[in-house]
């Protein structure tokens, strides 16, 4: 990811500026993690960061989307991803591919999203917009799942198995986080078993 270029503002006393929103991102992870979500201020972060709090919004609306991260362009390849699904893989088991791979990360990522959900699940004064973050999630899959299905958004399949898709995610991620040497992956396989049930609906009978 591109750097944004940091304002002229003095640095936090005999600490160095950060250099991009990547390393922005893990030094609010880190405070979160280590404070709590909710007594971090933007100010506690600028001065951690030795930016000014100008330079933190260039980076982030707001404390909510430090934790959520590049989210929006990690959704927007789950959706591309589901856009370039081969017609031949059915609808339940291109649901459960694309989810899994959705959550494949490389080792350092894992780690960055274990403290990353941690706090997503643990912090009350996020749940409000995380309702908003999974809806958009949830909503590319019920976008994909109406489209195989020819119905509309709004019928009660897509909506079920995009409901299903996240429920098992969270179910997963839940478990994951309560085990710390358990395998993402491998959980996630197990809690979107529900999408190889044959009884599963495909469509309307």
């Amino acid at each position: 990811m591109s750097s944004v270029p940091l304002s002229p503002e003095p640095p936090g006393l005999g600490r160095p500026q950060v250099t991009s929103r990547v390393e922005l991102e893990q030094i609010c992870l880190t405070m979160f993690a280590a404070r709590g979500f909710d007594v971090t201020s933007v100010d506690d972060i600028a001065a951690t960061a030795g930016i000014g709090r100008r330079t933190f919004f260039r980076y982030f609306k707001s404390k909510n989307d430090a934790v959520w991260g590049d989210f929006d362009t990690q959704l927007d390849r789950f959706a591309q991803w589901f856009r370039e699904c081969p017609a031949e893989l059915p609808l339940r088991a291109a649901i459960r591919a694309g989810v899994l791979r959705f959550n494949t990360f490389d080792g350092p990522a894992t780690t960055a999203l274990r403290d990353r959900m941690r706090i997503i699940l643990s912090s009350p004064a996020l749940q409000a917009y995380s309702t908003l973050r999974y809806g958009a999630w949830r909503s590319v899959i019920v976008e994909f799942a109406a489209l195989r299905l020819g119905v509309p958004e709004n019928d009660l399949v897509p909506r079920t198995l995009g409901h299903l898709a996240l429920g098992a995610a969270l179910a997963a991620y839940e478990q994951w986080l309560e085990t710390d040497r358990s395998d993402l992956l491998a959980l996630l396989a197990d809690s979107l078993t529900i999408f190889a049930s044959p009884d599963a609906p495909e469509a309307r009978p």
